[in-house]
């Protein structure tokens, strides 16, 4: 008799007592399988633990980055975190949305860190108390794309106000992005300091991402506001052409916040440090500066961003 048996029958033995033999056998045959019962739950209970705990562990090294859809339909993201991961043995989980999306899961507490461009909802973000520090990584340009015959007749203009101007004066149809992203905020800026609030059966608003977005342009046959990268990304198959570029107000910088720990606990604070310190590390910048597409190098590395903007402290607490 096994001990997991025994100790069943000191407990119930009695009633065997009071059966037949042939009671007492089925009795004991019904303790032997309690017995090899209780033994498989038990091994199943352990084995639930331990992949419990691994999997815990698992996310241990897992690391939440909340990020604009321009760093990732690029592919730039595939080109400077793989390293990074093998390095640090973790995972990144990459969330891509819109720039005000990522400043709301972060406040949250959802995410550990953002990889962002907005720069005046990023310093009010950290001035908050929701953002540790914020660092300059990167930056390429807006531009206005639009029709290839350009029927508002704005192609080749460097004052991006007066286009818009004439845009709306003619009530050019125009595609906004309308989902409070970074480009989206650009966009406001832009319109606000013309003084006209765009509205009406011209201007429509995706509430979508950039690709989406620039794939309602083009088949609108209609202007659009949209990051340099994220037009490269998508030219092959967009007939917009470029219409307004080069201005500087047109600049579009990226910085990446970790988030608070006195904040939001829970969040990664030293895997979050660990990216950002790859992020503007010169080997990351180089690869971010050499990352092209279809021949046209995407990012500016952080110390041409910062000069471009006057911005004397990207690299600041």
């Amino acid at each position: 008799m096994t001990l997991g048996v025994m100790v069943l029958w000191r407990r119930f033995g009695f009633l065997a007592g009071a059966l037949s033999r042939d009671n007492q056998d089925g009795f004991m045959k019904a303790m032997e399988f309690t017995e090899k019962t209780l033994v498989t739950v038990m091994i199943g209970l352990i084995a639930l633990c331990t992949v419990h705990a691994a999997d815990a562990g698992d996310r241990s090294r897992v690391l939440r980055l909340a990020t604009t859809t321009s760093t990732y339909e690029t592919g730039l993201l595939d080109h400077i975190l793989p390293l990074f991961e093998q390095r640090q043995n973790i995972k990144v989980h990459v969330i891509s949305v819109g720039t005000g999306k990522a400043m709301a899961v972060a406040r949250a507490g959802d995410v550990d860190v953002i990889l962002v461009h907005a720069r005046q909802a990023e310093d009010q973000f950290v001035r908050e108390g929701y953002g540790s520090y914020r660092r300059t990584v990167m930056a390429n340009d807006f531009i206005i794309a639009g029709p290839a015959d350009d029927p508002a007749g704005v192609k080749g203009m460097r004052e991006t106000g007066a286009a818009l101007r004439r845009l709306a004066g003619g009530q050019h149809l125009f595609v906004s992005r309308g989902d409070d992203s970074g480009t989206h905020k650009k966009e406001s800026q832009l319109w606000a300091a013309t003084g006209i609030r765009p509205q009406g059966k011209w201007y429509l608003e995706s509430g979508q991402g950039m690709s989406s977005t620039l794939t309602v342009a083009d088949e609108k046959n209609a202007y659009v506001l949209v990051d340099r990268a994220s037009y490269i990304a998508n030219s092959k198959r967009l007939r917009l052409h470029v219409i307004v570029e080069g201005d500087p107000e047109l600049l579009n910088v990226y910085g990446v916040i970790p988030v608070s720990h006195e904040r939001r606990p829970s969040v990664k604070t030293m895997l979050a440090d660990a990216l950002v310190d790859w992020l503007v590390s010169p080997e990351c910048q180089k690869m971010i500066e050499e990352f092209a597409l279809e021949g046209e190098r995407l990012f500016k590395p952080a110390s041409a961003a910062e000069t471009d903007a006057g911005d004397t402290d990207g690299h600041a607490e």
